[in-house]
């Protein structure tokens, strides 16, 4: 006789644990002979029993803290643990004792070396966001320094980047120009910042750094991809010297702007534009194939800096046609706290901007943070990032700068350069610090041109088609996900690609999460192992059984469709053994091995699948369900209706102990 015909295997954990105690703390299954040989019938427990409290502690606890990050403070002395708070709110305080000058003197040669990268970029891309040049020399002075005490990254380079300047620049151009009303730009784009900083400090401080994970990195390949072009289409009016060019950011009307205005042209500025392009992506190229040489793409934008401004200046009146930056005032950053605005008609816009924008910086920092990283062998915190950018977005906002975070190109060549730890950013800082009080003059005669050539070798890097191609290769999903977002930006507008990004993004999730993974099971002969019959030849279909396997969690969302794939699973395998001569089916068995929870929705459909199959004469049979599954199939009474037959702890002594009851 088998043995749930004297013993019922579901065991209340408390239960198992008395009769381990009484039993040695050994546990002696029943067994059952099957073909000659004895196999074990394992008991199926119920999980601890738990408080309402102590599960949502404890789901709050995954949730919120998955890192533990309070796991040293453990039985510590008082001035251990206030010594161990500060370095966890400041992490200077951590690696600050025990700097040395072998540290700094590494320190100064990468911080110098972003610098000369740091300061022709700034002014480009505050360019790129409509803002007065010097605005993105106050973003690089700044924000370095507070991220030196509150980051966690050794190797990230604070600044302007290109992504957040251009979303910035379009949301509020498209509102309010800034040729039209300066003053009220300037003050949105400071309240944006200022916005963009408090959404960031808050996921940090309440620990939601998962909001950002929907951006799939699909979507942010297509959209990055997407918004590079643009940016690089819009800066055909430095490098062709168009004085009316379109302010939108599709791709037909910069197109049609840039040929309509052909009368605009001037040869002098696309002859030193293009040539001094191909300069940078000439040493970009050099810096990319031979990582050893990457001072040469680092020094290359200052040097086009110079050698630009310094031929305007000698040849002035040969080169008239050559628009400039312009005067640019010296002195450190002027606080803008009082430009902030918190009411009118505005504020909506603003706070739209702010949360875009840091969004998307808040990607890029922590994403570049911990690709150097793991690069060498450290770890970073990525809520201690997000207070870090937060507070310093929010710290810029009040000093005239706008949105920054970590740069890939910047931190790439800090890395290179042998940055150690965040010093790298005072002297990067100091370093604008210098340029601000001292050389803004020199800048007078810098051409418009050489920030355009500046901007498009930084962002010509973020169109990856090889990693377009593997995604086509790996997954079409995700590769229809990145085509949506890079088509969205070139075509409609950067933020309705951004939109577009999310929306591909959240739909792939409820595409899986709505219509998971089932499939039919069989044994690979020899072994007590079994897997999909379509994936494995040796897998072998059971006599009289239909073993199902399914791969997500059992919700609301996916309850309906896995009863109809089941019973049409069940249906499928009838006419298969028809038409093959097969055994009939007498038991259905759902390995539950994958299903990680189930809700009142699922419990449902259990109930009603055993119903349905009842009355077909079917018998159901659960296989290693999950913990919180047998604990919730059991407050529902539904391992009641199963019976002792009805669960088992794997598949084959499921197979096994079933086979052994018929025979018997």
């Amino acid at each position: 006789m088998g043995l749930n015909s004297h013993n019922n295997r579901v065991d209340d954990y408390s239960t198992s644990v008395h009769a381990n105690e009484q039993q040695n703390l050994t546990t002696v299954p029943v067994s059952v002979t099957v073909s000659g040989e004895t196999m074990a019938i394992h008991s199926v427990c119920l999980p601890p029993e738990k408080t309402t409290w102590q599960k949502l502690q404890h789901r709050l606890s995954e949730v919120f803290f998955p890192d533990d990050p309070l796991h040293g403070f453990k039985n510590q002395s008082r001035v251990k643990k206030l010594i161990l708070a500060l370095q966890f709110f400041f992490p200077i305080f951590e690696w600050a004792p025990n700097y040395n000058f072998t540290l700094f003197r590494s320190d100064v040669v990468s911080g110098l070396t972003i610098a000369s990268l740091a300061i022709p970029q700034g002014i480009s891309y505050a360019k790129l966001a409509n803002l007065p040049p010097i605005i993105g020399l106050y973003s690089s002075f700044v924000p370095p320094l507070i991220y030196s005490v509150l980051g966690s990254s050794k190797h990230l380079a604070v600044g302007p980047v290109s992504i957040a300047s251009l979303v910035m620049g379009t949301m509020l151009n498209d509102a309010v120009p800034y040729n039209k009303d300066p003053n009220l730009y300037l003050k949105l784009a400071f309240t944006a910042t200022f916005f963009a900083g408090v959404f960031q400090a808050t996921l940090g401080f309440l620990r939601l750094g998962f909001v950002i994970d929907f951006l799939s990195k699909a979507t942010l390949l297509g959209f990055m991809g997407g918004a590079a072009v643009i940016v690089s289409l819009q800066q055909l009016k430095g490098l062709l010297g168009i004085t009316h060019f379109t302010n939108k950011m599709q791709i037909y009307p910069v197109l049609a702007s840039a040929i309509q205005h052909r009368n605009e042209w001037s040869w002098q500025t696309y002859v030193m534009g293009f040539c001094f392009l191909a300069f940078l992506l000439a040493t970009r190229h050099i810096g990319m194939r031979k990582p050893k040489l990457f001072w040469v793409s680092a020094a290359a934008p200052l040097t086009s800096v110079v050698v630009s401004t310094l031929l305007v200046t000698l040849f002035r009146s040969k080169l008239h046609s050559i628009a400039t930056i312009g005067h640019l005032d010296k002195g450190l950053n002027p606080p803008s706290s009082n430009m902030l605005v918190f009411h009118g008609q505005y504020l909506a816009l603003a706070i739209k901007t702010g949360i875009i924008t840091g969004i998307l910086s808040l990607t890029e920092g922590i994403a570049v943070g911990r690709t150097f990283a793991a690069l060498n062998d450290y770890q970073v915190d990525g809520n201690k990032e997000m207070i870090a950018i937060g507070l310093m977005n929010m710290a810029g906002s009040c000093s005239s700068c706008y949105v920054t975070t970590g740069s890939f190109s910047r931190s790439a060549v800090n890395a290179n350069a042998g940055a150690k730890t965040v010093v790298s950013n005072i002297v990067m800082a100091s370093t604008v610090l210098v340029t601000l009080l001292f050389l803004m003059p020199l800048f007078r005669y810098t051409p418009n041109l050489i920030l355009a050539a500046i901007i498009i070798t930084a962002v010509i890097g973020l169109i990856d088609y090889q990693s377009a191609l593997r995604l086509w290769k790996v997954d079409k999903l995700d590769f229809v996900a990145c085509l949506s977002s890079f088509f969205g930006v070139l075509m409609i507008s950067v933020p309705m690609g951004l939109a577009i990004a999310v929306g591909v993004s959240v739909f792939k999730i409820l595409l899986h999460v709505t219509r998971p993974n089932t499939c039919v099971l069989g044994n690979i002969t020899g072994t007590q192992i079994y897997q999909n019959v379509n994936r494995y030849k040796e897998a072998k279909r059971v006599p009289y059984f239909v073993i199902l396997g399914v791969e997500a969690p059992i919700y609301f969302a996916n309850s309906t469709y896995l009863q109809e794939r089941i019973l049409r699973w069940i249906r499928e395998e009838e006419e298969w053994l028809a038409a093959n001569n097969g055994t009939s089916v007498k038991c259905v068995i759902i390995d539950m091995t994958a299903v990680t929870g189930i809700d009142t929705s699922g419990l449902a459909m259990v109930r009603e699948l055993k119903k349905m199959l009842e009355k077909r004469s079917l018998q159901l049979v659960l296989a290693n369900p999950g913990g919180s599954v047998m604990e919730k199939l059991h407050q529902s009474n539904i391992l009641e209706s199963l019976g002792s037959e009805g669960v088992y702890l794997t598949v084959n002594e499921a197979v096994a102990d079933i086979s052994s009851a018929w025979k018997a």
